[in-house]
């Protein structure tokens, strides 16, 4: 079977191949990319310049950026390019590149959801332990391990992708090279693959998971006990922005990876995809924008310095 196959790229299939729809299509992804990669960029550049997020919670929210402009440029620039040029082959090596950097910087997001929860759970359940616990040296390496868990995540599928046996046809249904439709794609027997990729996603995903869950429970819970509702308000405006941006994240991934794979919800997984793979790097740094005011005060500083 090795000797057999000779496939060396493989055709994303995308979102349509009508003519028409492929200048307007490639101006609206090029404006998201554009407006994507300058509000993360801004975000780290104010984390950084600014005294006044030198905080745990806004360097975390600058790895966070980070991640998303990452993972936004492994996806936009080859979807962009094939809405320009109709090409929509890709060589089989750069296709398991793209899963792996993407694979990784989404897990190593994952890894940082959490952390930042359990950041927003020490500032509001545990406040006098809040400087002892989230150092400098502890946020350090809080943000390390968040970014190698990731890739370490990752490194398995990636191996297996690698020494796969491709066979016909080459079309993968999809706008970017993610797991499952490479797995389709060969023409060997995958079901343990898949089924110890489902162990190692659930190793990996199910404990960041819970631990961001009981935290919110425990902050939730804390502030319900605070007897001013100007306190609790206070307290929840400190939450609220990383909660939207958890919720959305892990709602459009469950219905991702969730959704049994059929034909006929294809078309839906590959929605609710873009959502978390373009949409939401947009809208994250937007969100911390308008909901923080720390972080409207840095930008109004920047902007009238």
């Amino acid at each position: 079977w090795r000797n057999q196959s000779s496939i060396i790229e493989v055709i994303l299939l995308g979102f349509s191949s009508r003519p028409g729809l492929q200048i307007p299509l490639f101006l609206l992804f090029l404006v998201i990319y554009t407006m994507t990669m300058a509000a993360n960029i801004s975000i780290v550049v104010l984390v950084a310049v600014d005294r006044h997020l030198h905080a745990p919670m806004y360097f975390f929210l600058g790895n966070l950026s980070c991640l998303e402009a990452g993972y936004s440029s492994t996806i936009l620039p080859r979807l962009l390019a094939s809405f320009l040029t109709g090409d929509r082959a890709i060589s089989i090596h750069c296709c398991i590149l793209q899963f792996s950097c993407f694979g990784s910087l989404t897990g190593a997001e994952c890894c940082l959801l959490a952390v930042m929860s359990f950041d927003r759970y020490v500032a509001i359940c545990r406040p006098l332990h809040y400087a002892a616990l989230m150092r400098a040296r502890s946020c350090l390496q809080l943000a390390a391990a968040s970014w190698i868990s990731g890739f370490l995540a990752t490194a398995a599928n990636t191996f297996w992708l690698s020494g796969m046996v491709l066979g016909s046809p080459t079309d993968l249904d999809h706008f970017f090279c993610d797991f499952t439709p490479l797995l389709k794609l060969s023409c060997s027997d995958t079901s343990l693959m898949a089924l110890l990729t489902l162990l190692l996603s659930a190793l990996f995903t199910l404990p960041r998971f819970l631990l961001t869950l009981n935290s919110y429970l425990c902050i939730i819970t804390t502030i319900r006990r605070i007897p001013s509702s100007t306190g609790r308000h206070k307290a929840f405006s400190t939450c609220f922005s990383h909660l939207i941006v958890v919720t959305l994240y892990y709602g459009t991934v469950i219905f991702v990876y969730i959704l049994p794979d059929t034909d006929v919800l294809r078309p839906l997984n590959k929605l609710f995809s873009l959502f978390y793979t373009v949409v939401t790097p947009l809208a994250n740094p937007l969100i911390y924008s308008l909901r923080n005011r720390e972080v409207r005060k840095a930008l109004r500083s920047t902007f009238t310095a």
